[in-house]
C-alpha cells in the first residue's frame, strides 16, 4: 500500500510517496528532469542503500556519483558541506543536476543547502532513511547547518521535487532512532490535534515495537499536518512557527551537551515537556496535562530530564535561538492538549522554574 501528500506551493508542489518497498524507478523518474545526479549519504546507510538507488538511477539511464559523508549531527558543519560541493566540482557535474539526499535529517539539511547553493540553485530529492526526517525535515524546505553557538543557525529555503519515505527502510533503524523520530510525531499532536494524540495514546506500543502498517499511518498523519503548514507559510513569518513546539528549550540542550551526544527527538521531548510545564504555571493546561504529555514521552522510550545545566548556559543559548526576535525570546506554548501558540509574554522566573524542573539533579 502507498499513500501520496502533496505540499501545495502552486508551480513548485510536490508529492510525498510514503509506503513500503516503494518502486524507486518508477516514482522517482518524473522528477529527475537532468541526466546527473549526485546522491549524498553518509557511512551509516551508504553500505545498505547506496547501491539500490545507484542502480535505479543508472536504469533510468542517469550519471551517477555518491558522495559519502561521515555519520552524526557534529559532522553538520561548514567543512563536510565543502566535501558536497567538492564531489559536485570533481564530477564534472553543472547546473542542470540535481542532489539526492539519501540519508537522515543531518543528510537532508546539508544535502538540500548544497543544492539550494551549488552554481546557485539546482534540483532537490529527499529520500529521509530516518522516522525523524520521514516526518519533520525531509518536508517543507528547511535546509542548513550547525554553528557552535547555534543549531540550523546558517541555511537555505530549498523545496524538493518529490519526498520519497519507505517504511522499510526504518527496520534497519536502531531503537533510539526510531524512538527520537516518535518525538516530531507526537509534537504534531500535541500542537494541533487531539485525536492524533488518542490515536498515539492507543498505539505507541506498536509504533515503538515497529510496526510497518502504524509507522506509515503516523507519518502520513505527521505529514498531512506540515504539508497543510508549510502551504499556508512557508518561510515561517507565522503559523509555521508552531512546528518548533519544545525546540527552543531542546536546542539548548542539544547546543550546550555538543551536537550529537543527545539525539534531536530526544532534546525536543524534553523542551516539550518543560513547555508544557511552563504552560501549566501560567494556568492555560491543568497539572493532569502535563502528566499526560510525560507519559506519552516515556511510554515513547523518551527522556523528559536532561543532564543537569547551569541555568545561565541554559538561558545563554536559548537566547541564540533563531526564534529570538528584536531580542525578545518567543516560545511555542499550549493553550491546551492540541492546541499551541507563539508567544513572547512570560515570566521569564517561570521559564526558569520549568527548566530547573527537569534537569537531573
Amino acid at each position: 500500500m502507498m499513500q501520496t501528500l502533496y505540499v501545495e506551493l502552486g508551480e513548485r508542489r510536490y508529492p510525498i510517496y510514503i509506503g513500503s518497498q516503494l518502486d524507486i524507478a518508477t516514482l522517482l523518474s518524473p522528477y529527475l528532469p537532468n541526466k546527473q545526479v549526485m546522491i549524498v549519504t553518509n557511512d551509516t546507510v551508504a553500505p545498505l542503500y547506496a547501491k539500490t538507488y545507484e542502480d535505479a538511477l543508472q536504469h533510468l539511464g542517469k550519471t551517477t556519483a555518491t558522495c559519502i559523508l561521515p555519520d552524526g549531527e557534529r559532522y553538520k558543519n561548514i567543512e563536510c558541506l565543502n566535501l558536497i560541493f567538492d564531489a559536485l566540482l570533481r564530477e564534472g557535474f553543472n547546473r542542470d543536476c540535481t542532489v539526492l539526499a539519501l540519508g537522515g535529517g543531518v543528510i537532508g539539511d546539508m544535502a538540500g543547502f548544497a543544492a539550494a547553493s551549488f552554481q546557485r540553485g539546482v534540483d532537490f530529492i529527499q529520500v529521509p532513511t530516518t522516522l525523524l526526517s520521514q516526518v519533520d525535515s525531509s518536508v517543507g524546505g528547511k535546509t542548513g547547518i550547525n554553528h557552535p553557538l547555534g543549531k540550523n543557525m546558517i541555511g537555505a529555503f530549498k523545496q524538493p521535487n518529490i519526498v520519497f519515505a519507505d517504511m522499510a527502510q526504518l527496520k534497519t533503524l536502531p531503537l533510539r532512532e526510531l524512538s527520537a523520530g516518535l518525538a516530531e510525531i507526537i509534537k504534531y499532536a500535541l500542537l494541533g490535534d487531539i485525536d492524533f494524540l488518542i490515536w498515539l495514546e492507543s498505539n505507541i506500543d506498536e509504533l515503538v515495537a515497529g510496526d510497518e502498517e502504524k509507522l506509515a499511518e503516523a507519518v502520513y498523519r505527521s505529514c498531512a499536518h506540515k504539508a497543510r503548514i508549510v502551504a499556508n507559510d512557508e518561510k515561517e513569518h507565522g503559523e509555521r512557527a508552531l512546528l518548533n513546539l519544545g525546540h527552543t528549550f531542546g536546542h539548548a540542550i542539544e547546543s550546550y551537551l555538543g551536537y550529537g551526544t543527545w539525539l534531536h527527538g530526544e532534546a525536543i521531548a524534553v523542551g516539550m515537556v518543560m513547555a508544557a510545564d511552563l504552560s501549566c504555571q501560567m494556568g492555560l493546561i491543568s497539572a493532569e496535562d502535563v502528566e499526560r504529555v510525560k507519559h506519552i514521552f516515556q511510554r515513547a522510550k523518551l527522556p523528559i530530564r536532561c543532564p543537569n545545566i547551569p541555568i545561565d548556559d541554559f538561558l545563554n543559548y536559548m537566547s541564540h535561538d533563531k526564534k529570538v526576535l528584536n531580542g525578545s525570546i518567543r516560545l511555542i506554548l499550549l493553550k491546551s492538549i492540541g492546541e499551541a501558540f507563539i508567544t513572547n509574554r512570560f515570566d521569564i522566573n517561570m521559564m526558569k522554574q520549568a527548566i530547573l524542573n527537569h534537569l537531573e539533579q
